[in-house]
């Protein structure tokens, strides 16, 4: 049984680096990545950092922002070892849940050009390409 809980900082931030860094292509870690930047990102969305656990052991991770108009989903990164179990599926649907509770309509999600099997994950969960700036976006019922 996994469990979807919100990030703790700091507390979490070395397990969910960890993930990150392991994750083959993809997530591409920068200065916004630090443990002072991710931070101040849970300070301002406590409530959009999701990790999943398998046991104690964060296996799963997602950070989404919501800026009153619009969602944004970044570095969703699941274990190897925990792949193709509904993780990465259940992190996005709480996610989603979590953004049009607090009034979310659209959300754009960023895939770096060398993650085409990202791409398709997204897209059959609903999300469509968005071509001329290479965007993925949803439509959220209200």
């Amino acid at each position: 049984m996994h469990v979807i809980r919100e990030y703790r900082h700091p507390d979490d931030y070395p397990a969910v680096l960890a993930l990150w860094e392991s994750i083959e292509r993809g997530i591409h870690l920068g200065r916004s990545d630090t443990e002072v930047e991710i931070g101040r990102k849970q300070a301002h969305d406590p409530e959009l950092c999701l990790v999943a656990l398998s046991g104690e052991r964060i296996v799963g991770a997602l950070m989404g922002g919501y800026d009153g108009r619009r969602g944004l989903l970044y570095h969703l990164g699941v274990a190897e070892a925990f792949r193709n179990q509904g993780i990465g599926r259940a992190l996005m649907a709480e996610m989603e849940a979590r953004l049009r509770k607090q009034g979310c309509l659209k959300c754009y999600l960023l895939v770096t050009r060398d993650n085409p099997d990202a791409i398709g994950y997204y897209m059959a969960q609903g999300w469509s390409e968005i071509t001329d700036v290479r965007l993925l976006s949803k439509e959220f019922e209200p």
